[in-house]
């Protein structure tokens, strides 16, 4: 009898077993392609070069970033929704597909529905950085400069409907400045012709300018979180001259919709691993990042929320797709 149990008890094992191993089987089995809707130097772009070789450590497979840009965010995006559901391709999710669903009236997908949220990365604030000769030193400077030289002050940004847009459409609003925008193909453009002097201004995303601000070549004046970053805690927040100013940019890892459920969990559980290290979490910090974390629904809910609130700034700002 108590063999017979042993050998029951045995079965139920090798049963178990191999239900798991069907539910779950070998992930991934090939390199995975991280998509970026944007040129190489951006935030999305610094970000999955990071999260890509984290997660090539951990699933034993090469993480492959590919820079898809153009179409406002959108050749990239459409690129990922309709790459096949099976784990091998990840999206580095941006303001810009929240952004977008009232921006552009008649995309052919709905980022929401045709996606799977695996987590949510870092928020960071933009940061209103000017050329290194630009005359003002503050945010009160600059106003009262923009004032005296209506639409002769140009600035840039990383592509029309962008945060980095928005941020200063929104700026431009309540400040009661006008300035004259200059679009690029991504953030990486627009601070070289930062650098140059060809542009003044752009309130870019703080991990892709924060080492230019650090190095000298251009010159912070104003955050746009409505409390300083840790990350340049002597640079004011916009709102300190500007009452009630605040915008900020959070960044996350999504899928094509039908992904399975098992992939979808193992890489919410590397995100969050990530975000949990010591080493990646100060390298996060040092792109003056807070970490989102948590679960792919709870990313997700940030999404919904940012989709309604950047709905309303493109209506007040009368921002359209260029």
């Amino acid at each position: 009898m108590r063999l017979l149990q042993k050998l029951v008890s045995a079965l139920v094992l090798l049963c178990s077993a191999f239900a798991a191993g069907a539910a779950d089987p070998d992930y991934p089995t090939k390199p995975v392609k991280f998509i970026v809707s944007y040129p190489p130097g951006g935030t999305t772009d610094i970000l999955a070069r990071l999260m890509g070789q984290w997660l090539s450590t951990r699933l034993n497979q090469q993480v492959v970033v590919e820079n898809r840009a153009g179409g406002g965010n959108n050749i990239g995006t459409e690129m990922a929704i309709r790459s096949p559901a099976d784990g091998h391709t990840i999206f580095l999710v941006n303001p810009a597909n929240a952004i977008n669903a009232s921006l552009y009236q008649k995309l052919s997908f709905n980022f929401l529905d045709d996606m799977v949220p695996l987590g949510g990365l870092i928020r960071v604030p933009n940061v209103m950085t000017v050329t290194k000769n630009f005359p003002a030193k503050t945010v009160a400077e600059f106003i009262d400069y923009a004032k005296k030289n209506p639409d002769k002050v140009n600035m840039a940004s990383s592509g029309a409907g962008t945060s980095v847009h928005l941020s200063g459409e929104m700026f431009k609003s309540m400040a009661g400045v006008s300035m004259k925008h200059i679009p690029y193909k991504g953030a990486g453009p627009a601070t070289v012709d930062l650098i140059g002097g060809q542009v003044d201004v752009i309130f870019d995303n703080m991990p892709s300018i924060i080492s230019h601000i650090r190095a000298g070549t251009v010159r912070a004046i104003g955050v746009t979180s409505t409390q300083r970053s840790p990350a340049l805690p002597d640079v004011q927040a916009i709102a300190e001259t500007v009452p009630g100013y605040e915008a900020s940019a959070w960044f996350g890892i999504a899928a094509p919709k039908g992904t399975p459920p098992y992939i979808v969990a193992r890489l919410n559980r590397e995100i969050n691993a990530a975000l949990a290290d010591p080493a990646m979490k100060a390298k996060f910090a040092d792109l003056g990042g807070l970490p989102i974390g948590g679960t792919p629904e709870q990313f997700w809910a940030i999404h919904r929320m940012e989709t309604e609130k950047w709905a309303k700034i493109v209506q007040f700002s009368g921002a359209k797709a260029e």
